[in-house]
């Protein structure tokens, strides 16, 4: 598949040392063109719209729209626009999580600039990238055939839905919880009062028992 080049990239992060100097180093770069840079989850899905980059590189952990969720609003709104990962989570449940929502990549940020170039370029011909560490575990995963995967707890929730339950099962507040996800405690008062009203638990005491009994809210690793 042939590139079209310079490749577009909107560049996602809210440390802003390391935004400008990803941005500093993709710059340098004859095939790359850095067409803008957003700090949070919110402006980089309307710079996505505004700009219309051939890719996003985004981060995770951001505020007020962390990047699972931008990822899944620009997917979904501009699907010419590709997006991938780069963060300091590497654990399955935000791999897979960002896969879902439409990421064409997973890298971590020890990945120096000429690995984020190659990831870029790869991804601009239609390839998945993923790193070393990160390729493992997905290869892995769906080298198992979906009938030997073991369920998900309570599959009536959404990601996110069940991702705050075992929040909740860990023992964290609303405020805690909003933190820990980079969301507002509005939003997560709603979430959990969905979450409650799905279970059809009446405290969220209630709730944590559900989802300890499921497996949930245990140490990764742990059995």
């Amino acid at each position: 598949m042939s590139v079209s080049l310079p490749v577009s990239v909107l560049v996602v992060d809210d440390h802003p040392v390391f935004r400008a100097g990803m941005a500093t180093v993709l710059a340098d770069l004859p095939d790359v063109t850095v067409v803008g840079e957003a700090s949070d989850g919110a402006e980089a899905v309307a710079a996505a719209g505004r700009l219309r980059p051939a890719i996003v590189l985004m981060d995770l952990r951001m505020p007020n729209v962390n990047g699972l969720e931008a990822t899944a609003q620009i997917t979904t709104a501009h699907p010419d626009v590709a997006v991938l990962i780069l963060t300091m989570d590497e654990d399955d449940d935000s791999v897979f999580a960002a896969l879902r929502v439409g990421a064409r990549g997973y890298l971590l940020k020890e990945a120096d600039g000429a690995d984020v170039h190659r990831a870029l370029l790869g991804v601009a011909r239609g390839e998945a990238v993923f790193g070393p560490r990160i390729a493992q575990r997905v290869l892995s995963h769906f080298s198992v055939p979906p009938a030997a995967r073991s369920p998900l707890p309570f599959p009536h929730l959404t990601d996110r839905e069940r991702e705050t339950l075992d929040l909740i099962s860990r023992g964290l507040d609303n405020a805690s919880i909003a933190r820990r996800l980079s969301l507002s405690e509005k939003t997560i008062r709603n979430r959990v009062s969905d979450v409650l009203a799905k279970l059809h638990a009446r405290s969220r005491t209630e709730a944590a028992v559900l989802a300890r009994d499921a497996g949930l809210g245990r140490p990764r690793g742990s059995t």
